[in-house]
């Protein structure tokens, strides 16, 4: 079964379940920063839209308002999102590397910090 996609405002939302843990639509949209913040219905339909998708579960209830915590961790929803960027460019990380160095997104640094990890997960594969 495939993931559903996040969407930016999704990411959002997940992201101050991921910094607060368990809690309330409320306190989510309170999280917000004031200048901006969505609408508690909207940030609610988010809420049930990421618990449809299985990113979220309700937990507890208390009195009228449910508390939800995160079901997936930040690195699976950033992985869903890496898979979506890759699959838009055939599967070929060299084109998604392309862009990057062509908008000044990848440095010198980032890729002997890449070259580092690609040697350490070469180590761990490594049959013993």
């Amino acid at each position: 079964m495939s993931k559903p996609r996040l969407t930016k405002l999704e990411m959002q939302v997940l992201e101050a379940f991921w910094q607060k843990g368990a809690c309330s639509v409320r306190e989510i949209q309170e999280s917000f920063p004031e200048v901006g913040r969505p609408a508690y219905t909207t940030v609610q339909t988010v809420v049930y839209r990421l618990e449809r998708k299985q990113a979220l579960r309700c937990v507890k209830r208390i009195s009228n308002a449910n508390i939800f915590e995160a079901v997936i961790s930040r690195s699976q929803a950033q992985r869903r999102i890496v898979d979506e960027l890759l699959a838009m460019f055939g599967g070929k990380a060299k084109l998604v590397m392309a862009q990057l160095v062509e908008s000044g997104e990848l440095t010198l640094a980032d890729v002997k910090e890449a070259e580092q990890a690609l040697l350490e997960a070469a180590r761990k594969q490594k049959p013993k």
